[in-house]
């Protein structure tokens, strides 16, 4: 009888150290995932939608942790320094879909790369940043032609649009 109650102490040892594992390696804070954009974790989710920023969006990991909900976004790509632009303004858009549907502001939000985990904080600099380049973008989607918003003949090349693209880099 004892060997088999140290038998289930031992798995379950072994199967709490497998999950924080797993966890770290995905780059999840403590707390619970409420929502998921993998099929590592559960089923995949609806995307978070707002109206009224014409917004949608399906964050990686959304985490709720002391009443707070923690959007996560995992990079398959190793980063240098800093996180890019466009990364932390994906972030902060998820960001603003949590405090718009959820009702609860998140203070930060986390980027997770193969070599680096980093917060982001949420603040209203970063908020009104992402709601101008939302507008931005809407504004250039009603645009009828619009210019190449790049140099790079790689990023051309991988166009989906680089058929019947005018300005296509050769």
């Amino acid at each position: 009888m004892l060997y088999l109650i140290v038998l289930i102490i031992l798995l379950a040892s072994g199967l709490l150290w497998l999950s924080a594992r797993q966890r770290k390696a995905a780059g999840l804070p403590a707390g619970r995932v409420i929502y998921t954009d993998t099929n590592r974790w559960g089923p995949l989710e609806k995307p978070l939608y707002d109206a009224q920023f014409g917004l949608t969006g399906k964050p990686d990991y959304l985490v709720y942790q002391k009443d707070q909900i923690i959007p996560v976004e995992v990079k398959s790509r190793r980063v240098k320094q800093a996180a890019p632009d466009g990364h932390i303004f994906q972030l902060a858009a998820y960001c603003l879909l949590v405090e718009r549907i959820f009702g609860k502001r998140p203070p930060y939000g986390i980027l997770h790369y193969p070599n680096r985990t980093m917060a982001v904080d949420f603040t209203p600099e970063l908020e009104a940043a992402v709601i101008e380049l939302i507008g931005d973008m809407h504004a250039q989607e009603r645009r009828q032609e619009l210019d190449r918003s790049h140099d790079s003949a790689a990023r051309c090349a991988r166009c989906g649009y680089r058929s019947i693209c005018d300005q296509a880099i050769r």
